[in-house]
């Protein structure tokens, strides 16, 4: 493909290896141009060619990067996005976009001023769970639906080695910012913005500072009700997804396996990339009464559709899909 999209990442650890530079190396719409290595240097061993550079700065000075991403600790996104619009670079920034709203309305703001594009990337939208679950929404079969439930769940003790993760005076610390914007952003993704939310935030691995188990409820017009929570002491999770209407229910497990895929080298162009065994059970009501059951298988993971809407957007002028007002939806739940 011409002009692709000379693509820097400022970092080259876990997100960068796996959730980044796997897409912007594959795909034919983008190149792989520069990354940010501070002090290990090691994405020549898996990208021959690729520019390492020692700091964020001089990739910015880099006249040919047309895109950053921003896969730095969520304290930093707002000062690094910052700079790179100043530096006239269009911005791909991970979860959460910043952690304040005041934040995010200067980078919107910035960005339309420089005629740039600012593009959260939430790829859990593209998980093969929660494209089932969309499929189920969207065909209706649930009739109206009053209450459902995502659950983002781990058991992890242990405090984060990355002491930031655990520091409560850093901006973005704890499970809220960060898997709350996963599950908040799917659900946000399908119902808009809530009425009213109550949030409960609490703290219960030994030692811990930060909060450790979220759980916000979205209330909706019509009386739906949205529950989004996740935990680190979960031993045995319940599934993940929950969704009750008036006509039938459907549930299923979180079980997404492209983090595990590229985790051990998969690339996102391998004919099994992104392939789920597992299914859902929908269960509907008849209209005399009795309940049908039916496994819906889930659809493959879909990372790469993030990349290619990144593509679509810069390239063609396509909207992307995760929009503004969305992100201030979930900030303003995030912060309060």
């Amino acid at each position: 493909m011409s002009n692709p999209i000379q693509t820097g990442l400022l970092a080259f650890g876990m997100s960068g290896r796996i959730f980044h530079a796997p897409f912007v190396a594959t795909h034919p719409g983008f190149q792989l141009r520069a990354v940010v290595e501070r002090s290990r240097k090691q994405v020549a061993d898996f990208y021959p060619g690729v520019i390492s550079y020692d700091s964020v700065a001089e990739l910015l000075a880099d006249p040919k990067i047309e895109l950053v991403i921003i896969n730095t600790p969520n304290g930093t996104h707002f000062e690094l996005a910052r700079e790179a619009l100043r530096a006239s670079k269009h911005v791909l920034i991970e979860k959460p976009v910043t952690t304040t709203l005041a934040e995010l309305d200067e980078l919107l703001a910035l960005a339309k001023e420089r005629g740039l594009h600012l593009l959260a990337y939430q790829n859990r939208r593209w998980d093969s769970d929660f494209q089932l679950v969309r499929e189920v929404v969207e065909s209706r079969q649930l009739g109206r639906i009053t209450e459902v439930h995502f659950r983002f769940d781990r058991y992890k003790a242990a405090l984060n080695a990355k002491v930031f993760k655990e520091d409560p005076a850093t901006p973005g610390s704890g499970l809220s910012f960060d898997l709350g914007p996963h599950v908040l952003d799917q659900a946000l993704s399908l119902f808009g913005r809530p009425e009213r939310v109550h949030n409960t935030l609490s703290c219960h691995r030994p030692g811990s500072r930060v909060n450790d188990y979220f759980h916000f409820h979205l209330a909706y017009p019509g009386g739906l009700n949205v529950f989004v929570a996740g935990s680190l002491l979960t031993a045995a999770p319940v599934p993940a997804y929950v969704l009750h209407g008036t006509l039938g229910s459907f549930q299923k497990q979180r079980t997404d396996g492209q983090e595990t895929q590229l985790d051990q080298g998969l690339l996102p162009t391998d004919a099994a990339y992104g392939l789920d065994s597992s299914t859902g059970e929908l269960t509907v009501v008849v209209g005399n009464g009795e309940k049908t059951v039916t496994t819906l298988a889930a659809p493959r993971g879909n990372y790469p559709g993030l990349f290619e809407d990144v593509h679509q957007t810069l390239r063609q002028g396509v909207p992307y899909p995760i929009r503004a007002d969305e992100l201030r939806w979930q900030l303003e739940i995030l912060a309060q």
